[in-house]
């Protein structure tokens, strides 16, 4: 944690020297001494200081400086940091003046120049002031700060990013800034930059203004370039089948690298809980999983890139070769697909339009303590959906669950249908779909079709959570990779033709269990054909994909 801060104005470079020296002399192992040799320099420094989030203990001025007195300075300096004790230098002939601004401007002190021996008439005066902050200073947070709206999809991009990859950070919703004096400040502090939404403040003073993940990315140190551009194995995924490769691959000697488009965790790494994960009695969230994952992977030497994109592959002889979103190509003996599905659209007037500003496809887990007291609709049906509901539903007011069908059997886990019906604040409505939504800015109503009744029906909404189904986003692999006609990739038995090889394929075997059309390249988790839309099954393909790598590796 930073030392709080005593801050010395003076225009008088001798004096400015002399009150430094004692200061540090006496303070120096708890505070930090700054000074400044104009009051307009000192209150530069403070917006500064707001700005990183520091503490300022004391303020300390000499009345006599040219353009601004001392008065003055601390005045305006209260507004920047109103907790921080003020106090006077003054010749004996400003006596009067320090004591009427004592009365009428609120200082704490005033000392007289020159005050030798400090140990009499310097240090026992500061050492009450410094006593009476200290009683009251709470510590400001340390780490990265987001400004924003909450109704903001870049705001709302930029939030769900660090969460997802694990980057603790502070929220400030400026719209609330009337309602806060801090808020205010900061925002003051922030001059014309705070229209500049979102503001990303970093713990060393700089910031980013309109900022998108990858910036953030960089700033914070996660790595978005690869080390080398030769690698064993690459991934490309990193939800719980790519990590699990990962783990597995890096810890048998593979060299290895993955390459994820928003953040370690995939969909899973959205989820509020998974409680039927084996060896988890109790539970445990996405992210937590993600995070355990990611750790594990980065003990064996595993590169994780993210942000990061990949957008097309080709064959040359051995190597298989990834081009990313920036321009740079990663190359590698083995390739391993696991890139997962996305949440398939939903087709209604108005969600395109208010997407992250109360529409929200997946998880939402920044959102849900925005949602106290209000009304959130999750519309689908399968256990994403419940596990979302059963998380908002601990904010919310009411949690309502729209379903095409007339139950949630069929799609949903029975100890998540249980626990939902004995939650009183979620409702199920079935035969149930969302025909349009309504906003200006955010969410505020939305339309729902009853298809039994064939009535629209429409309602308030704070927030609305799609999980409607999901489809892969495989475009990339287009002329290179065989996929069916929904995108999923084929693997072993289903990329042969009538029993026959793949067209291409020169390799007297036959494609292993979980490879695709082209030797070396693999599908696994929910982007393959045919695969089994569960965490524990992803883990398993991811796992078992490494040793059909490593025999594919001895041929090479």
């Amino acid at each position: 944690m930073p030392k709080p801060i005593l801050l010395t104005v003076d225009d008088d470079p001798d004096v400015l020297r002399a009150i430094e020296r004692d200061l540090r002399s006496q303070y120096g192992a708890e505070y930090r001494v700054v000074s400044s040799d104009s009051p307009e320099g000192a209150l530069d420094l403070l917006k500064a200081l707001k700005l990183r989030n520091d503490g300022v203990a004391l303020l300390l001025a000499d009345q006599r400086m040219p353009h601004m007195d001392g008065v003055v300075f601390l005045q305006q300096a209260r507004q920047i940091f109103p907790e921080a004790k003020r106090a006077l230098l003054t010749a004996y002939a400003d006596t009067n003046a320090a004591i009427s601004a004592i009365n009428q401007a609120n200082l704490d002190y005033f000392f007289m120049k020159p005050w030798d021996p400090p140990t009499e008439n310097l240090y026992p005066q500061l050492d009450d002031l410094l006593g009476d902050w200290r009683a009251s200073y709470h510590p400001g947070f340390q780490g990265i700060r987001v400004l924003g709206t909450r109704w903001s999809p870049r705001s709302y991009e930029l939030r769900d990013f660090l969460a997802r990859s694990h980057v603790p950070y502070q929220w400030i919703d400026v719209e609330g800034a009337a309602n806060d004096p801090e808020t205010k400040r900061l925002l003051d502090a922030l001059g014309p930059d705070a229209t500049d939404l979102p503001v990303v403040l970093f713990f060393d003073g700089t910031k980013l203004l309109n900022s998108v993940p990858a910036e953030v990315a960089q700033k914070v140190g996660l790595r978005t370039r690869a080390e080398t551009s030769f690698y064993d194995m690459a991934i490309v995924g990193g939800g719980p089948a790519g990590l699990a490769a990962a783990v597995y691959g890096a810890s048998e000697g593979l060299h290895t690298v993955m390459v994820e488009r928003e953040a370690p965790g995939g969909q899973a790494g959205m989820s509020s809980r998974i409680e039927n994960y084996l060896g988890f009695p109790a539970g445990l969230s996405g992210a937590d999983l993600a995070r355990r994952a990611v750790v594990q992977a980065k003990r064996f030497g595993v590169e994780i890139l993210a942000p990061q994109e990949a957008v097309g592959v080709r064959v040359e002889g051995p190597y298989r070769i990834i081009k990313l979103a920036d321009g740079n190509e990663i190359s590698c003996h083995a390739l391993m697909i696991a890139s997962g599905v996305q949440w398939r659209r939903l087709e209604a007037p108005g969600v395109d339009r208010l997407q992250g500003a109360g529409v929200y496809y997946g998880g939402g887990s920044t959102e849900a303590l925005s949602c106290k007291g209000e009304m959130v609709y999750v519309v689908g049906g399968a256990n994403s959906a419940g596990q979302a509901a059963m998380n908002f539903a601990k904010y919310a007011e009411r949690v309502v669950i729209l379903v095409r069908g007339d139950s949630l059997s069929s799609t949903m886990s029975q100890y998540l249908i249980d626990q939902i019906k004995e939650t009183p604040n979620i409702q199920l409505w079935t035969h149930a779909s969302v025909s349009e939504v309504h906003g200006d800015t955010h969410l505020e109503e939305i339309s729902v079709l009853c298809t039994d009744t064939n009535k629209v029906e429409r309602v308030p909404a704070s927030a609305m959570f799609i999980f409607i189904g999901a489809l892969p986003r495989t475009d990339w692999l287009a002329g290179t990779i065989e996929r069916d006609e929904r995108g999923f990739v084929l693997t072993g038995p289903d990329v042969m033709q009538g029993g026959e090889h793949p067209k291409g394929w020169a390799l007297e075997r036959d494609p292993f269990l979980l490879e695709t059309n082209v030797p070396g390249i693999f599908a696994v988790g929910d982007v393959r054909h045919g695969s089994v839309k569960r965490v524990a099954s992803g883990v398993g393909e991811g796992s078992v994909a490494v040793q059909f790598i490593h025999q594919y590796l001895s041929k090479v």
